[in-house]
This record gives structure tokens, C-alpha cells and sequence, in this order.
């Protein structure tokens, strides 16, 4: 899957933004490969920008752990361990817990609809098969939830965490099964939310990615 550079008035307001988009979907969708170097001449010239918002746009990525540099040859795509990966989710776990637990209490009518929406936008693209979009959906989805506990800090170091494990989460949608699971679990975490349980819905939470690491323990066992 190569990608053609998007028309201007389609780009995000700044090369560095747009750069860094191109980038991420790239690695996502599998494109760019764990461990694969990046190459900030082909790049350039693949995006249409200078090296400077390439620079800019790999220091982004490498904070969230998603690329790293080696001294005298660059910048490449992570790899990233069972290891790794477990810390990131036990972590999501201690800071999800805390932003539900806030949403709940806050009690905002106007997010049980946004996430329907988002919901329906995750089951439409699990059809379609079409992966990235399923994706950017899933993340509307919980960041909704996210979103409500009103904490921006809490908000942003989760970001930094899901951001780090896009590439895993393709894999994870790769499979039939595991797109049904999803649509399946998405509804009882929102009957959950719309119960008001706090209780229930944390517990939805931890089993929706516990079947995620399940699956990917076997992906990263295999490769």
C-alpha cells in the first residue's frame, strides 16, 4: 500500500502534522515494518516536504515509543516485546480505571450518544474490512469515554500509551473473530456506561484488553 501525498487542502495545517499523520498510518496499516529503517531522504520526497518537519515528525513518534534512533544509522520502527507490551497495558489499565471512574461521576448525558456513534462507525468498518478506519474509529470510541472524565493530563499520558500500540491493534483487527468480539464487547461496555455501573464497566474495560493481549501474546510468540 503506497501512499500518493494528499492534496493541499486536504492536509493537516502544518507539514510536521501532516508528516507525522502519514507516518502513523504507514506503521499502523503494517507499511512500515517493526525494525524496518527510515530512510529521511525517500521520505521526503515520497511526502513532498523538507527534511526539517520529517526530523520534528520522528522525535513525536520516538517519545511514544513507536520509532527509535541508533547513533550513526538513524531512525527505524520499533519493535516492541511481550514485555513492553504488557507494561503499556498494565499501565492503561491503573489510568483508564481512574478517568471511568470520573466520567461516571460526572455524569454527562451527551457522551452515551457519542459513543453509539462511534460504535456504529466501528462495526460499519469491521464490515467493510477496512482496517485504519476501524482503527481511528475504535480510538474515537474509547477516547469519548476518556474525554469525559474532563482531565487532560490523565487524557494525554493514555494517548501516549495507545499511541505506542496502534501497530498491534491492526494486527489484533486482522481476524474475523476478533472484529465480531470487538463489536460485541463495545455494546456492553456501553449498557454498562448507560447503567451507570462503575463496577461492571471497569470489568468490561480489563476484559476488552485482556483478549487483545491474549491474541497478541500469540503474534509476538510468532514473530
Amino acid at each position: 500500500m503506497s501512499a500518493e501525498p494528499k492534496d493541499a487542502a486536504e492536509r493537516p495545517p502544518t507539514a510536521q502534522a501532516f508528516v507525522l499523520a502519514e507516518l502513523r498510518s504507514a506503521i499502523i496499516a503494517g507499511e512500515l515494518l517493526p525494525g524496518q529503517p527510515l530512510r529521511q531522504d525517500a521520505l521526503a520526497e515520497r511526502f513532498g516536504v523538507s527534511r526539517v518537519p520529517l526530523r520534528e515528525a520522528f522525535k513525536v513518534l520516538e517519545g511514544e515509543g513507536q520509532v527509535v534512533y541508533e547513533p550513526h544509522r538513524g531512525y527505524k520502527v520499533a519493535r516492541l516485546s511481550l514485555a513492553d507490551l504488557l507494561e503499556v497495558y498494565h499501565i492503561r489499565e491503573l489510568l483508564e480505571a481512574e478517568a471511568v471512574r470520573t466520567a461516571v461521576k460526572r455524569g454527562d448525558n451527551r457522551v452515551l450518544g457519542k459513543m453509539r456513534e462511534a460504535a456504529h462507525e466501528v462495526s460499519a468498518a469491521a464490515e467493510a474490512e477496512d482496517l485504519l478506519a476501524m482503527t481511528a474509529a475504535n480510538q474515537r470510541f474509547h477516547f469519548t469515554l476518556i474525554s469525559a472524565c474532563n482531565m487532560p493530563r490523565l487524557e494525554r499520558l493514555i494517548q501516549s500509551l495507545w499511541d505506542a500500540t496502534d501497530t498491534y491493534r491492526f494486527v489484533y483487527y486482522g481476524t474475523e473473530v476478533n472484529r465480531r468480539r470487538v463489536d460485541e464487547e463495545h455494546a456492553l461496555i456501553i449498557e454498562a456506561f448507560a447503567a451507570r455501573d462503575t463496577d461492571r464497566l471497569i470489568t468490561m474495560l480489563d476484559l476488552h484488553r485482556q483478549h487483545a493481549v491474549d491474541s497478541l501474546r500469540t503474534f509476538l510468540a510468532a514473530h
